[in-house]
Order: structure tokens, then C-alpha cells, then sequence
């Protein structure tokens, strides 16, 4: 029977003996591991980092609003392509891990880590609502002595602006009672190389002992910690590793555009380019950008700038090139269906992949979402194969997906490859599709006068 509540350890006492005592008790407490660590927000982000807490012989406390997540993490299911059920079901039996949605627990904790969404408003503006209702929990439930560490993506000044004072309004103060600091999230779903042990962890406080009691947190779980000067520079770091993947992306998507004219080969001259072994990173060309992180980040930064009266031209103008992308794959699928004498209204459309990329089941921000809309917007008439999306809303229309050994028991006019997933038989659907626009380059070196490429 796996185990759930509390753990029998109580919180160490840090009242009145100070912080240069209190930092001094935190880092005996985390470097022999006799801390209890909280973490707010048991998703791509917050259930890796609480199992590896777990895993390091932490006690540790996963707070999540989602009742049935907490009832699966109780009984050891992790559904995370990057949380194994073993691992996680191993740290649950051990009675190292407990899932809850009582944030009164809060106050048995040494450490929090929050890690909430920190998704936009439909106007582009930042949307903080999960930050400060996680942040406003912990104010509840403040002691002297607790480190708090925000992890969720946002602007610069977010933590010493927004979730600073919410956790001073418990009457304590951040350098005189407790400990506070900024520390971005580096999680790349489904990637098996790079995990939250190996991927170097940047952290920066509000005050030197912040940084040294958080940077002692992470290296018991982390490979390479990285210090620096201030929550803010933390803050930006994230934002400018994301934000240089979407403008160069941009440009490659325009430099895509520009070679279709210019009848070039995008992705033949990208692979000869990226043979210079200097000064060349090489990026790729899609239908539009997916994902909680790239499509959203930048514009956190391009909003903190225009509230300093600066104009982030170059962000700007990556987001107009990257989301005018599903529309530039539906003229593609357009053109494709013109040369066999098809209109796209009326058309069967079927899309290789809902996800935002390969081998994930995560379809936030995905552009093939984009791309459904606009071809049910022209009549077409829609289907898809994804084997990690088993259904999609897509405003008033609910998709169920079809399997991909049944996908040609249906007829279609035009297969679309959207996300590359490594299961699909991609000999079957080059030998069965009639037409076939692959927007990822999933067919790389194939020759058939039937195959449209971005």
C-alpha cells in the first residue's frame, strides 16, 4: 500500500536566531538532506523536478489544484513522457513523495518550488493569475526560514514586483525572515538526452543568501548550478535562450518563403550551411511555432520592454513571420489539390500529427490546431492520426483520432505531415497518399512528383 500524508519529520524551528543562523541551519538541513521540499505544479516542469528531489532522499511535497492528478500521482501513474511510472511509483512506495491539494501543508515545508503556466491573454499581455494565486497559498502558510523559488517563465521584475510583496503581506520580510529567488525552468519534453539532473540549473536571488541557499537546493539534484547576480538577470536568461529560438526560427521560416520563389531547396541548402563548424546554428522551417515556451516567451519580454518605452522590433516581427505559418501550409495544401484539378473546400484532409512536436502528447500552442481551423474554415473536410492525442476540440467540432494502422481505410485527398512523429510509417503513407504536403521535411530524400515540401 503506497503511502499518503504528511511525513513523520516535523519543519526545523528557524525563529529567532536570525538569518545568518536560519541560512546556516537551511544549508546543513539541504546538503544531508533532512529538508522537506514542496513544489507547486505537478506538470511538464513540477513532477520531474519533485521525483528528483524524491530520488536524492528529500521528503517531498507535490501541491497541485488538480484533484485527479493528485489522486494518479498518489497511486504511482505518472502521465509525463518524462517521468517513467516506475520512478515515480518507486519514490511514492518509498514514502518519499506525496501529491496533495491541501496547501495547508505548505507550512510543513523548508523549500517551495513553483512551477505554474504563465500563459497569454488574448491581447499578448502577460497573465500572472496562476503565479499569484500559487504565491498568495504560500504567503498563507509563510514561516521564517522557508526558501521560496519561482520557476515559472516571465518578465524581469516579476519576482521582485509581483510575488515579493504577496509573500510579504504574511507580515514577514524576504532578507529578514525568509529566503527568495528566481530560477528558469530548462525542460525540453521528450528529449531523453537532456533531463532536470544533466541541464545546467541558473539561479539568482533577491540577496546573496537567497542565491547561496537555492543554489545548495539544486545541486543536490542538479549536475551544474549556474549563480548569478539577481533574480532579474535569472528572469532574462530564459527569455533570451527562448526568444533566439523564435527569431531565428522566424528567419528561417521567411528564408523557406523566399526559397519557394527562388525555386531553392530550404532544406538542402540548411544542411550544407550547418557543415561550417563555426558561426552557424542550424535551424528548420514548420507550420508555426508550438509549445508553453517559444511561442509565448518572447512576447513576455517584447511587453516588459514597451512598458520601458522600448519597441522589440526584432521580436515583433519573428511573431508575425512564425504565426502567419499555418496559413502559408494551407496555401501549400491548396496549390497541391489545384494541380490535380481538386478545390480545397470539399476536400478530405488528413493531418500526420496534432502535437506541437515529435514524439510528445502536448498540443498547447500547436500550429497544426491553427491549421485545422483554417481548413475547416474553407470546407475541407478534416481528419487526423496522432498516436499520443487520442481527441481534439476544435471550437464547436470534436475530432477522435484514428489510428495509424487504420488511417487508409479511409479515403483522402491530401495527407499534411504537421508533426513527425517516429511511429508513423512514412514508406505506407508515401506508397497510399494520393498527396502529400510535408511541412517538417519527415521525408527527407524522397524524390515522388506526388510530394509537396514547405
Amino acid at each position: 500500500m503506497r503511502k499518503r500524508g504528511s511525513f513523520p519529520q516535523e519543519t526545523a524551528c528557524y525563529s529567532g536566531i536570525g538569518m545568518g543562523g536560519a541560512t546556516t541551519l537551511l544549508l546543513e538541513r539541504l546538503n544531508n538532506r533532512s529538508a522537506t521540499v514542496g513544489v507547486i505544479g505537478l506538470g511538464y516542469v513540477g513532477l520531474p523536478l519533485l521525483v528528483e528531489f524524491a530520488k536524492a532522499g528529500f521528503s517531498a511535497f507535490g501541491f497541485d489544484v488538480d484533484g485527479a492528478k493528485v489522486e494518479r500521482i498518489g497511486r504511482g501513474e505518472s502521465d509525463i513522457p518524462d517521468v517513467a511510472t516506475e520512478e515515480l511509483a518507486a519514490a511514492v512506495d518509498a514514502g518519499r513523495l506525496v501529491a496533495t491539494s491541501d496547501f495547508q501543508k505548505l507550512a510543513e515545508v523548508d523549500t517551495v518550488n513553483i512551477c505554474v503556466p504563465t500563459p497569454l491573454r488574448k491581447t499578448k499581455d502577460p497573465d500572472l493569475s496562476f503565479v499569484a494565486a500559487a504565491t498568495e497559498s504560500v504567503s498563507a502558510h509563510l514561516h521564517p526560514g522557508q526558501l521560496i523559488i519561482l520557476e515559472s517563465t516571465t518578465y524581469p521584475g516579476t519576482t521582485e514586483e509581483v510575488v515579493q510583496p504577496l509573500l510579504e503581506r504574511s507580515g514577514l520580510k524576504v532578507g529578514q525572515d525568509f529566503f527568495l529567488a528566481f530560477s528558469p525552468e530548462r525542460v525540453d519534453p521528450g528529449n531523453s538526452e537532456w533531463r532536470t539532473a544533466n541541464i545546467p540549473k541558473v539561479v539568482g536571488g533577491v540577496d546573496s543568501a537567497s542565491t547561496e541557499v537555492a543554489a545548495a537546493l539544486y545541486r543536490q539534484i542538479v549536475k551544474t548550478v549556474v549563480p548569478v547576480s539577481s533574480t532579474r538577470v535569472a528572469e532574462m536568461v530564459k527569455l533570451l535562450e527562448n526568444t533566439f529560438r523564435a527569431v531565428n526560427i522566424g528567419l528561417v521560416n521567411e528564408l523557406a518563403l523566399m526559397c519557394r520563389d527562388l525555386e531553392v531547396n530550404v532544406w538542402e541548402v540548411i544542411d550544407a550551411a550547418k557543415t561550417k563548424p563555426f558561426g552557424f546554428m542550424p535551424f528548420y522551417p514548420g507550420p508555426g511555432l508550438g509549445g508553453h515556451c517559444i511561442p509565448i516567451d518572447p512576447f513576455y519580454l517584447s511587453w516588459k520592454a514597451r512598458q520601458n518605452g522600448f519597441e522589440s522590433r526584432f521580436i515583433e516581427l519573428a511573431g508575425h513571420i512564425n504565426g502567419r505559418m499555418p496559413r502559408y501550409v494551407l496555401e501549400r495544401v491548396s496549390d497541391a489539390l489545384n494541380t490535380v484539378g481538386k478545390p480545397l473546400k470539399g476536400a478530405a484532409i488528413h493531418l500526420f500529427g496534432v502535437a506541437y512536436k515529435a514524439n510528445v502528447g502536448d498540443v498547447r500552442e500547436s500550429p497544426a490546431l491553427d491549421l485545422s481551423q483554417l481548413l475547416q474554415e474553407r470546407g475541407a473536410k478534416l481528419s487526423y492520426s496522432d498516436p499520443y492525442v487520442a481527441s481534439l476540440e476544435l471550437g464547436q467540432v470534436h475530432l477522435e483520432a484514428i489510428e495509424p494502422s487504420a488511417t487508409f481505410d479511409q479515403e483522402f485527398d491530401c495527407a499534411v505531415i504537421t508533426t513527425p512523429h517516429a511511429s508513423f510509417d512514412y514508406d505506407e503513407i508515401v506508397r497510399r497518399s494520393p498527396l502529400i504536403v510535408d511541412t517538417r521535411n519527415a521525408l527527407r530524400g524522397r524524390t515522388d512528383l506526388h510530394i509537396v515540401r514547405l
